[in-house]
């Protein structure tokens, strides 16, 4: 169920003119990184053997042309810093050229690109996508186009799906701050499946309902990582009156129409504030002042603690009063956007005159720092305060940010959050950004060998055939189907088949309903292996541990993951109980309970059975316990 807003109303989306377009980035699960031949594995950054260090420059590509994203990127010069590992390569670090794309992983996207109704392409490129923002040692991650002109249905119409391309996987970020920024290698290079569709969803509902269909149908390949971070969702949106703008990293799924309406949340009140300023007449005055030397003996320590070489810049934005104190997003206002421009270039923020005097700083500074500006009544002042050149350039953006409130909202790609509101991260980028890999040649799909691929098995229909094959309710056969385990379950199911211990209902729940249950208690349930689980059902379907013992077991295997499991189970007295002394235990409760027998007859095996099994669950079958009840209370209504 999609996520429903509390914050945000929903509107006429026809007659705003909304149009949002879906980009889908999945991990692929193939033995190696696409480009290298290094292990698609995860590691710990205390696993990092060394750091390379590096610093990304703006260049122009093969053309001659600079990107704009790439320009204000490296702007802010920080260090990156590279944690390496024992399973990373010279090619990761761009010290050694690239290998052709994973083979498994180029066969995962053509089952994807085949359920999307979707045509390859004839021979493939790889291409170069310029990244300055430290997330790869090269300054560029590799991509493919695989296939196009594919199509999804819903339930809201026909939704065309423009692209699938292979590319690579960034450097997620482990630290931060002014002077350097640390990423983590192991990710780098993990082959990436990214769908892209056309703008034809025309409701946030829609955007819900196509992302989750396209989910679905990656995880039907059985062939991609599961988990948070392992698939991204990036939408686009735009309205009438409005503009492109691209929202980027949304992990949640449940999130992604409450994101779509606070994006038009965020358009329109930008359109509403920039009709009333263009009506008073308001501008913005690009002059920079110089007020360090009023705030020379400030308390406040956001101030102080800015910068050691602190240098303190003003500018005036005429007609601007309560403006930048404008909400333009749930808790998010004008000013926060320009400070945002101002963050990308280095500084920590800014301080605008609609919030002010606040943070330490005074009423008495508040009127001297107007006054050095020249500002009137009605006017916004903004200042930044950190190292001087950066300083100014932060102001320069800040500057070129608040002219355009008075013209337009701009191409942006935008950093999703958790709430479903947008921060800036940089201009949306151009053309200049993609140019040809030079040290791969192009490669051909063949259209046979396309046509007799087998496309995968939907999760949707699986589900539906699990509940014909196996019995399952609904809501086991879509849990299973959806679930990691899938494809053990099927394993088991079949192995099982006409077991009265192992049933696929009991490989259900377990799967289902046992391990989620054991993570949420803090149990490492992905340190038990399909053997274990093997060993465990193995046991329990040759009635050498009864199946309620099942959750006891796992645990077990959670804290020794090597333990040899019949061995431990009889250390634990996990179904080392005899039957004579269950049979004796029985003997002296119906004994204790002749009268509650007599009066409720064979009716009594079920509350009886409670009794016991409250002291033998896990030791013995139910069904045996009530078995020897039913006999014992026969012979005794005789």
């Amino acid at each position: 169920m999609s996520h429903e807003s509390k914050t945000v109303p929903d509107y006429d989306y026809n007659a705003l003119g909304l149009m949002v377009g879906l980009e889908i980035h999945q991990q692929v699960d193939s033995p190696t990184k696409l480009h290298c031949r290094c292990p698609n594995i995860y590691r710990e950054p205390e696993e990092s053997t060394r750091e390379v260090r590096r610093y990304l420059r703006p260049k122009a590509n093969n053309l001659g042309m600079m990107d704009r994203a790439v320009i204000e990127q490296t702007q802010a010069n920080r260090q990156n810093r590279y944690l390496v590992y024992d399973t990373t390569c010279l090619g990761d670090i761009d010290e050694a050229g690239p290998v052709p794309v994973s083979p498994e992983a180029l066969k995962t996207s053509l089952e994807v690109s085949k359920l999307l109704h979707m045509v390859p392409a004839d021979r493939s490129h790889v291409m170069r996508k310029i990244i300055v923002d430290g997330s790869g040692p090269a300054g560029f991650q590799r991509t493919t186009f695989i296939a196009g002109n594919g199509w999804i249905e819903t339930k809201s119409g026909k939704c065309r799906v423009a692209s699938l391309c292979l590319e690579e996987e960034s450097a997620p970020k482990v630290e931060e701050t002014d002077e350097y920024v640390v990423f983590s290698l192991d990710r780098l290079g993990i082959p990436l499946i990214e769908i892209a569709t056309e703008p034809d969803i025309k409701t946030p509902e829609q955007a819900y309902e196509v992302a989750a269909y396209l989910g679905m149908a990656l995880r039907s390949t059985g062939a991609v990582k599961r988990g948070i971070g392992t698939i991204r969702q990036d939408v686009n949106v735009s309205i009438k009156e409005g503009t492109r703008v691209e929202m980027k990293g949304v992990q949640a799924l449940a999130m992604i129409d409450e994101i779509v309406k606070r994006e038009i949340f965020r358009q329109l009140a930008l359109i509403e504030i920039k009709k009333e300023l263009n009506a008073k007449g308001a501008s913005v005055d690009p002059s920079m002042y110089d007020v360090t030397d009023i705030f020379a003996d400030t308390k406040s320590k956001v101030i102080i603690n800015s910068a050691k070489d602190r240098k303190i810049i003003a500018i005036r934005l005429k007609g601007f009063k309560g403006y930048v104190g404008r909400e333009i997003q749930p808790g998010r206002r004008l000013g926060t956007e320009l400070s945002e421009k101002a963050k990308a270039v280095g500084v920590s923020g800014l301080f605008h005159t609609d919030e002010l005097p606040n943070y330490g700083i005074t009423a008495e500074e508040v009127k001297s720092l107007r006054k050095a500006v020249g500002a009137e009544e009605d006017d916004a002042v903004i200042m930044i305060s950190g190292r001087g050149a950066v300083v100014t350039r932060a102001m320069e953006s800040v500057i070129q940010r608040a002219e355009l409130v008075l013209l337009t909202i701009p191409q942006e790609t935008r950093r999703a959050l958790p709430d479903g509101n947008n921060s800036y991260l940089r201009p949306l980028p151009g053309a200049a950004r993609m140019y040809p890999e030079t040290d791969l040649p192009t490669f051909a799909i063949s259209r046979e060998g396309y046509k007799n691929l087998k496309a995968p098995e939907l999760l949707t229909d699986r589900a539906a055939r699990y509940m014909k094959e196996y019995g399952l309710n609904a809501e086991f056969a879509d849990m299973v189907a959806f679930s990691v385990h899938m494809s053990l379950f099927e394993k088991m199911a079949e192995k099982y088949k006409g077991n009265d211990y192992v049933t696929p209902t009991l490989l259900a729940r377990t799967f289902t309903g046992v391990l989620p249950e054991l993570k949420r208690e803090g149990f490492d349930i992905d340190s038990i292996s399909n053997a274990k689980f093997e060993e465990m059902f193995d046991l329990i379907a040759n009635g050498k541990l009864p199946k309620d013992a099942s959750r006891n077991i796992l645990i077990m295997v959670c804290n020794d993951a090597g333990c040899i499991i019949l061995q431990a189970a009889e250390k634990l007295g996990i179904g080392a109980v005899n039957e004579k002394e269950i049979e004796d235990y029985i003997d002296a409760i119906i004994a204790e309970k002749t009268s509650f027998i007599q009066e409720k007859g064979p009716a009594a095996v079920g509350p009886l059975m409670g009794i016991v099994m409250e002291k033998y669950r896990g030791k013995i079958e139910g069904k045996e316990v009530s078995r020897m009840l039913k006999e014992k209370i026969d012979a005794m209504m005789k």
